[in-house]
């Protein structure tokens, strides 16, 4: 290959963009591309870095940069720096040890008066490259000290929120990098730092700043070796556009027409430069010609003037200037081509001079200047027309009848939309040619917009207050009443501050009532408008009277009466802040008072309180108080009637206080009696007693009779616990603590209402105790039942079977015991399937608990009920042995013995005797006689072998029974068993 040409271009693929590094050209034209991304993944031992340099030196050390090699290569990179003393070949590794990663390193051993040369090689997995061409020789400089600061620092308006900055650099520039640039609003103690990065140059355009805010600038030299102290700050400067001259008028019409004169109006420029319009100049021109010519060598301040010594039948074109104090603005557009001819139509000329106020969201209002020509007939009215959109010519009326006013507020716009409007005046001949149309407008409220608000100030003058949203000069704001009269200077004066400004009535009456408008100058779309009405004027007048004859203002509810601990009473009120020359005299029945020892009067001025402090009231500090104030201007009395039932309440309050305070000397009661239930439905009477000493004993008693179950613990609290609470329990319980300081008691009558509400609570209690409905069958049926830590008669309870109260009856039977409720349904039938409910009442709340007895549970307990009814059956009716035989018997030989045995049963049951388990038939010495419901055996001569154990044995159907019986036969002489009864 050859011919290789190296450069770097972009080349569009299918609208990818690649670099292309490389071209290779082969024979026949043809050419091989490689990319820069196709280069990079070949890239091994990677090439070395490029345009090495020093960007940073000082007395002490030097800062190298570089510039990766390119292409760099896929792999992570790293560098050796080298230097080496400028005229020497010899390079040593300045980096040593240390991993360089980045494209700058930090030089710190270098020696004064010699000059270096860097170099620097790149690393990567694969080698190390060539080294880069070495740098400019360079030597550590002189110790750099502190730049000095800017001067000159001088503020130019620029934009509505901005200006340009100038300052001069100091005049040694040694070692400054940059400015740190500052603002500050006037007035304001912060100043905000503007650039982040030093800046390099003496001027900079500062942005996003307030309109019409005046700031103050400063600026600091940014060195090596730190930064300068400020500069003098700049003079204030007030945020606003640059003065320009005004943007052309426009609308220029033709008003009327003599046959030699003509009229011409126009519109104001959109833009008054900054500075307010003072003129206008006007040129013409025929229709055939091309030449303009001046028609007012004077200047014309209004936006009307009356064009002489025109030739009639000639067509003209006018075109009109405007001028302010920086100059004269572009001309006006060429008008239309005006015929002069006189006006003799009957009806009425366009109106003119149409303006905008107070346009807002949704609606805005039109003023109007009659019409010059008014036709053959008196002026009747005026249509006002609106079109949607900048260029539509579909016009609708907005009133249905002609107005007679030469203003209109148009309400019910679309928020956002933009409008055009126009007028015609009308007169018994019909309606005349419209005005030009407006400049098209947008419903939109201007942010910032406020409207008109109506006041007294502090002297009490009534005063209407505008605020504009911004304001690029004093003075702006103009007033007028019903949008055309100028503001009568005998009845109000006119004050304006930047972007605020205030209509100050003299003496304002009826004669000012109206409507009063504000607007900015040259821009009428920011105004706004107030109706001052005789209501207003009514209110404003009281309100003016009250600031004229101020009256002190209270900050306490009235008079206020606190006792203390010690019993000490404090009579007091506040009012708002008054100055040490505030005045108080203080009444009391009619006579003036001052301080004595019992009875103390303090005034505190900055805070406005009163007070009046008796150590102990008596009988004699009964009446009225009233504290008279004044202060300057303001003045007012406040009155409290201490007398009669007041009186003795508080009286009678200081003298409890007291002795509680005197009680408190010895052991008291820090906590009374009082009761709570617990969570096991168990009583804990409760006090707390303080102050004791190792000699304070506390007793309890309960009508009358000790208490010595009650705990006394050290911390003072002592608790009586009753676990189950009866009716036993209601009663007066006093407890008493004493040692020879004194002693004190509390007592707590648990009676009637108190007693009801324990049991109130304590059945609470007992209700959330309650566990779920559990069923239990029996041979009489079921047995539904609710457990409870404790069942009090007091709490009401019902039970419900399918939302249905069960009433006492035959087949139900509820039941209760302390710890448990229940209800028995005897033989339950299929019509007893659902659910059943246990309401339980504790005095306020209801608590509940279910069971649905229905399906499976209910055919269970059916079957169990039915189960345990045949045991009962088979019980109840089975063969026993109800009375007769005892345990052991004894008999002397010879004798006869009886045994008798009671039976009964349901079939009547069989009755068999036995001996040893063998049955005794009535033969010989046995002799057996059946009654119905007994059986008695007969022994002849008893004898030693009849000894041993006899037994009954009863059956019938449903079961039966054995009871034994030992007889013993003892010989003539001896002793009977002892636990034997005798026969």
């Amino acid at each position: 290959m050859n011919n290789v040409e190296v450069f770097e271009f972009e080349r569009r693929y299918n609208d990818v963009f690649c670099t292309v590094v490389e071209v290779v050209k082969v024979d026949a034209g043809r050419e091989i591309v490689i990319t820069k991304d196709q280069l990079e993944s070949q890239i091994r031992v990677p090439f070395p870095p490029t345009d090495v340099h020093v960007c940073e030196l000082s007395d002490s050390y030097a800062v190298i940069s570089w510039t990766e090699p390119d292409p760099r290569g896929k792999e992570t990179l790293t560098y050796f720096v080298e230097r080496s003393i400028a005229g020497k070949e010899s390079w040593h590794l300045a980096s040593m040890d240390m991993t360089v990663r980045s494209t700058r390193f930090a030089a710190f051993d270098l020696q004064k008066g010699k000059a270096y040369r860097f170099r620097i090689r790149s690393i990567n997995k694969y080698g190390i490259s060539d080294p880069s061409e070495p740098s400019q020789p360079i030597a550590l400089g002189e110790p750099l000290g502190v730049p000095a600061a800017p001067h000159s620092v001088q503020a130019i308006p620029d934009m509505e929120r901005s200006v340009l900055l100038l300052w001069k650099e100091p005049k040694d520039t040694e070692g400054i990098l940059g400015y740190y640039l500052y603002c500050s609003e006037v007035g304001a103690s912060d100043w905000r730092t503007i650039n982040n990065k030093p800046v390099y140059g003496t001027r900079f355009t500062v942005h996003g700043l307030r309109t019409n805010k005046e700031y103050v600038f400063r600026v600091k030299s940014v060195g090596r070796a730190g930064n300068s102290r400020y500069s003098e700050q700049s003079q204030p400067i007030r945020v606003k556009a640059a003065k320009v001259v005004p943007s052309a008028p426009s609308g220029v019409s033709l008003l009327c027409c003599t046959g030699s004169e003509m009229v011409i109006g126009w519109r104001a420029p959109t833009s008054h430069g900054g500075v307010p319009v003072q003129c206008y100049y006007l040129d013409q021109r025929e229709k055939s010609q091309s030449v303009w010519k001046e028609v007012n060598v004077k200047p014309v301040r209004e936006r009307v003037y009356t064009v002489s010594g025109l030739q009639e039948g000639h067509y003209y074109h006018f075109r009109v200037f405007a001028s302010n104090i920086i100059g004269i603005s572009e001309p006006s557009g060429p008008s239309e081509a005006f015929l002069c001819e006189r006006w003799t139509m009957p009806e009425p000329g366009c109106p003119y001079d149409l303006q905008l106020r107070e346009v807002r969201r949704e609606s805005l209002v039109l003023v109007w200047a009659e019409p010059l020509y008014q036709g053959q007939s008196q002026l009747t009215g005026y249509v006002v027309e609106i079109s949607e959109g900048e260029e539509s010519e579909a016009w609708t009326a907005v009133t249905q009848e002609p107005i007679t006013d030469t203003h209109l507020k148009i309400s019910r716009l679309q928020a956002g939309q933009t409008y055009r409007l126009r007028v015609s005046a009308v007169n018994n001949a019909g309606v005349g040619r419209p005005s030009l149309p407006t400049e098209p407008v947008t419903a939109q409220t201007r942010p910032g917009t406020k409207d008109i608000e109506i006041g007294v100030d502090n002297d009490g003058f009534i005063f209407l207050s505008f605020e504009a949203p911004e304001t690029e000069d004093e003075g702006q704001i103009k007033w007028r009443k019903n949008y055309r009269e100028a503001i009568d200077a005998g009845r109000a004066h006119l004050e304006t501050k930047q972007n605020k400004s205030v209509l100050t009535f003299s003496a304002a009456s009826e004669e000012d009532l109206g409507l009063y408008t504000a607007e900015m100058m040259d821009r009428p779309d920011i105004s706004s408008s107030f109706s001052f009405t005789a209501e207003d004027l009514e209110r404003l007048m009281e309100l003016s009277w009250q600031i004229r004859n101020p009256l002190i203002g209270l900050r306490s509810e009235g008079w206020q009466v606190d006792v203390s601990e010690q019993g000490a009473v404090r009579l007091w009120l506040q009012t708002e802040p008054l100055s040490s020359a505030a005045e108080l005299r203080m009444i009391l029945n009619d006579r003036e008072i001052s301080s004595t020892p019992a009875r103390k009067i303090s005034f505190d001025r900055p805070n406005g309180l009163v007070e009046i402090a008796f150590d102990q009231l008596s009988k004699e500090d009964e009446g009225s108080y009233t504290a008279q104030l004044k202060d300057g201007r303001a003045k007012n009395q406040f009155t409290l009637v201490l007398v009669d039932e007041k009186f003795k309440q508080t009286l009678a309050k200081s003298q409890a206080k007291r002795r509680d305070w005197k009680r408190r000397a010895g052991p008291h009661f820090e906590e009374f009696l009082s009761w709570t239930v617990t969570e096991n439905c168990e009583m804990i009477m409760k006090c707390k007693v303080t102050n004791v000493s190792k000699d304070t004993k506390l007793k309890w008693f309960k009508d009358g009779m000790e208490i010595t179950q009650a705990v006394f613990e050290p911390s003072g609290v002592s608790t009586f616990t009753v676990p189950q609470v009866t009716k036993k329990e209601a009663g007066v319980y006093r407890a008493v603590v004493s040692d020879s300081r004194g002693e004190d008691e509390s007592i707590l009558e648990l009676l009637d209402t108190e007693f009801d509400k324990l049991m109130q609570r304590l059945s609470k209690e007992c209700a959330l105790s309650a566990g779920p409905l559990g069923i239990q069958c029996t041979a009489l049926g079921f047995k539904l039942y609710c457990s409870l830590k404790y069942y009090l008669s007091y709490m009401k309870t019902s039970w419900y079977f399918k939302e249905k109260r069960i009433d006492q009856e035959e087949r139900t039977k509820p039941g209760s015991s302390m710890q448990k409720v229940w209800i028995e349904i005897f033989n339950p039938t299929e019509n007893d399937k659902g659910k059943y409910t246990l309401e339980m009442f504790d005095g306020q709340e209801t608590h509940k608990r279910s069971l649905d007895l229905s399906g499976q549970a209910f055919a269970d307990a059916l079957l169990e009920y039915q189960r345990l009814k045949q045991v009962a059956i088979a019980e109840k009716n089975r063969a026993r042995v109800t009375k007769g035989l005892p345990d052991v018997v004894a008999i002397m030989e010879g004798k006869s013995l009886c045994l008798t045995c009671f039976a009964e049963g349901d079939p009547v049951p069989e009755i068999f005797w036995l001996k040893n388990d063998r049955e005794i038939s009535s033969t010989g010495q046995y002799h057996i006689a059946h009654d119905k419901n007994s059986s008695t055996i007969t022994i002849n001569s008893v004898t030693m072998e009849d000894s041993g154990n006899y037994s009954v044995f009863v059956r019938n159907t449903y079961g039966s029974q054995t009871v034994n019986v030992t007889v013993s036969v003892y010989k003539h002489g001896e002793k009977p068993r002892a636990d034997a009864i005798q026969m």
